[in-house]
């Protein structure tokens, strides 16, 4: 039987590499998307294969690029002749005070986040739908519902425009593709690294489980969604948070 295949944008680092070794060790033939980390996705597809004995590409493609995004999709045919598994991971944030923010910045983060996921689901999707199989599994974020920060409201608000994405391709691509979008909270990723000790306490107190999550648990519920086990959840939203304090 040939190996089911998966896409995750912006997948060389951070949750995106934990999505992509995970499929990889479920017998996933992996597709890793990357725009700046090329060294990064170079070094995960080595350790895939050779870990999990699959095939694994490495496409660079900036996903707010027409024409780059086309080219990742006819790679991707050329290769493998079909997706079962996209996962839109990839996103942007510029996090500086509302009274700085740029218009070049804040677009940019529409840019990417927003009609990134929108380029790259159209494409697939009707693949997808054509041939009456698919998932497409987003990734949104808690700020997109109810945990907002000011230094991030470009992020925030783009983050809530994925999660109407979602009911928008689910509808489309009914009935043959499942579209669901996941919500994490803070996860221990590189992107927030450089937070401040005072500030991360501050934000794990206000976590039920007083912590944030490891990649691996996101990367968890991401698999789930594509398995036949959650073949009847769809246009569904899932927060995944550890719990927030009321």
């Amino acid at each position: 039987m040939d190996k089911k295949v998966v896409l995750v944008t912006g997948s060389s680092i951070g949750l995106g590499s934990s999505i992509i070794e995970l499929f990889a060790s479920n017998n996933y033939n992996c597709i890793i998307n990357y725009n700046t980390h090329e060294k990064e996705a170079l070094s995960l597809k080595e350790k895939i294969e050779k870990k999990y004995n699959v095939k694994c590409l490495c496409i660079k493609a900036d996903i707010s690029n027409d024409i780059e995004v086309k080219n990742m999709y006819e790679i991707i045919l050329k290769e493998f002749n079909k997706l079962d598994v996209l996962v839109n991971n990839a996103g942007i944030s510029i996090d500086t005070p509302i009274d700085v923010k740029t218009k070049n910045d804040f677009m940019k983060i529409f840019e990417v986040n927003v009609y990134g996921t929108f380029n790259v689901s159209r494409l697939f999707g009707d693949f997808m739908y054509k041939n009456k199989n698919g998932r497409i599994i987003n990734i949104s974020s808690t700020n997109a519902i109810d945990t907002y920060y000011e230094y991030s409201i470009d992020y925030d608000a783009s983050k809530a425009s994925i999660i109407n994405l979602t009911h928008n391709l689910a509808n489309m691509y009914s009935p043959y593709v499942n579209v669901n979008c996941v919500c994490p909270g803070w996860i221990n990723t590189p992107m927030n690294k450089n937070l401040s000790d005072e500030f991360k306490k501050e934000e794990e107190n206000k976590i039920l489980l007083k912590r944030f999550a490891e990649p691996n648990e996101i990367a968890s519920l991401v698999y789930f969604l594509s398995t036949n086990e959650s073949s009847y959840i769809n246009d569904s939203i899932i927060r995944i948070d550890g719990g927030k304090k009321c």
